[in-house]
């Protein structure tokens, strides 16, 4: 006899609270196999594939493409059995290096709810967005009970007692933050689940309403039909709205964050690049790899950083400490259609030139696809940004948090330069470097500068320290 069993979002790992559906890979009915990859979600890391740790029939999908679930969510059920009654063991596998928390044998049954759409379209979340949408389809209630629509729920029937239902910390900030009581506040996602599409709506019908979080008519306790309409009515005609979320929201929390906590302080100086540029050009004319400019100019940082290791640190506020990091994790600022991520080479102080350029390839074209895991994004130290590859001079980076400091490297191009007293057209770069002005004071940033200035326009200076 076959038995059903839930498949829920894993935890993804790096503090991953929530995840965007990109694809669905399977359909309700296929059969699938323990492992098999059955949705493509998109987090604030990356996008990846999430398998499936047992084998059998799809019998119910919970959210379209699009929506945004949290870590725990319903993703799938699957119908697993044999011919002689005996359940199909499953892997407890669902990402490589994460795996699940419970064995399949431990999951519990999965009873059928009234949520409009599970069966037919094999969409187990429309209910919920039936009852936002104010139709009247039965949303489960906190408990796994049948409860009334979301929308029809008047403020005074919202709960105000007992455990909220929020899964994720992030919508707990965001709420805190905002000065938001959950408790009052009534959740879209499956039974009842407070997601951060609720707190976003009510915090904006709030602003829309000069505030509106008074004792007497709090915003929280708006049903979420009246919030969504609120919101709604502040568009202007003709205006586009992109939501903050995944990659993008990511990067717009990280730099918020860097900019609200790190007292960063930015300064520049102009290079003749001349030396390297032909160095390079040497090193690629002799066969072999071909050394990008980036490696090179990852080494000068490595070799900078061990000269002036305040820059390869971060701050530990609640010790009140700055942590000095023994080893250069690099990040490297790169642009994807998903938008803007930095991906990490890892121990770059041990590599050499044609190590680095592998290296910055491989993590590169795993940006552009999308396939970057979530320990290839993280534990950078320092990060390297060459903007110069959009055209521009020169930059202000924002510090990439926790880190302490960015090297910015503009486009290299002819300029009239004063060489050995003579006027010359020379490849002229401008480097700037952004630093945590709490770990060092400006004449370490500027020594740390000085230096690899130097070693651009002399490249020579560089052998000295290997």
């Amino acid at each position: 006899m076959a038995q059903v069993l839930e498949f829920k979002l894993p935890d993804l790992g790096e503090g991953l609270t929530e995840a965007e559906i990109v694809r669905w890979l399977v359909q309700v009915g296929d059969v699938v196999a323990v492992d098999q990859p059955v949705v493509e979600v998109e987090t604030a890391k990356a996008s990846v594939e999430v398998p499936c740790p047992y084998g059998g029939v799809v019998t119910a999908r919970y959210g379209e493409e699009g929506a945004e679930l949290p870590v725990g969510a319903p993703l799938l059920t699957v119908a697993v059995g044999e011919p002689d009654g005996k359940s199909t063991a499953g892997s407890g596998n669902v990402l490589v290096g994460y795996g699940t928390s419970e064995s399949p044998g431990r999951r519990r049954r999965v009873r059928p709810v009234a949520l409009t759409g599970g069966g037919a379209s094999g969409n187990g979340a429309s209910g919920a967005r039936a009852a936002v949408n104010g139709t009247k389809a039965a949303s489960p209630g906190v408990n796994g009970t049948a409860a009334a629509p979301v929308s029809s729920l008047p403020a005074t029937a919202l709960p105000s007692d007992g455990p909220v239902p929020v899964i994720s910390p992030l919508v707990r900030r965001l709420a805190r933050e905002g000065g938001l009581d959950l408790r009052r506040l009534a959740g879209s996602g499956p039974d009842g689940l407070i997601l951060r599409a609720d707190v976003e709506r009510a915090l904006r019908a709030g602003a829309g309403q000069g505030g509106g979080r008074t004792a007497e008519a709090p915003v929280a306790a708006m049903p979420v039909q009246a919030v969504a309409s609120a919101s709604a009515s502040a568009s202007v005609p003709g205006e586009v709205r992109v939501p903050l979320k995944g990659i993008r929201g990511a990067v717009a929390d990280k730099l918020s964050r860097s900019r609200r906590e790190i007292p960063d302080a930015t300064c520049w100086v102009d290079a003749d690049a001349t030396e390297l540029m032909r160095a390079r050009a040497a090193m690629n004319a002799a066969g072999g790899t071909k050394i990008s400019l980036v490696a090179l100019l990852a080494r000068i940082c490595a070799a900078a950083l061990a000269r002036f290791p305040e820059l390869n640190s971060s701050v530990d506020t609640e010790a009140r400490e700055i942590v000095q990091h023994p080893y250069v994790h690099l990040g490297f600022a790169a642009q994807t259609e998903r938008g803007l991520v930095v991906p990490v080479v890892r121990d770059a102080h041990t590599r050499d030139a044609e190590s680095l350029t592998g290296e910055f390839a491989r993590l590169t074209e795993a940006a552009r696809a999308g396939t970057l895991t979530p320990g290839e994004l993280t534990g950078g130290t320092f990060t390297l940004n060459n903007y110069g590859v959009f055209g521009v001079d020169g930059s202000t980076p924002i510090v990439n948090h926790p880190e302490a400091a960015m090297l910015g490297v503009g486009r290299i191009v002819p300029k009239p330069w004063v060489h050995e007293g003579e006027l010359a057209v020379r490849q002229v770069v401008q480097l700037s470097l952004t630093f945590d002005h709490r770990v060092c004071d400006g004449g370490t940033a500027g020594g740390f500068l000085r230096y690899v200035a130097d070693c651009v326009e002399q490249p020579a200076v560089l052998l000295r320290t290997l």
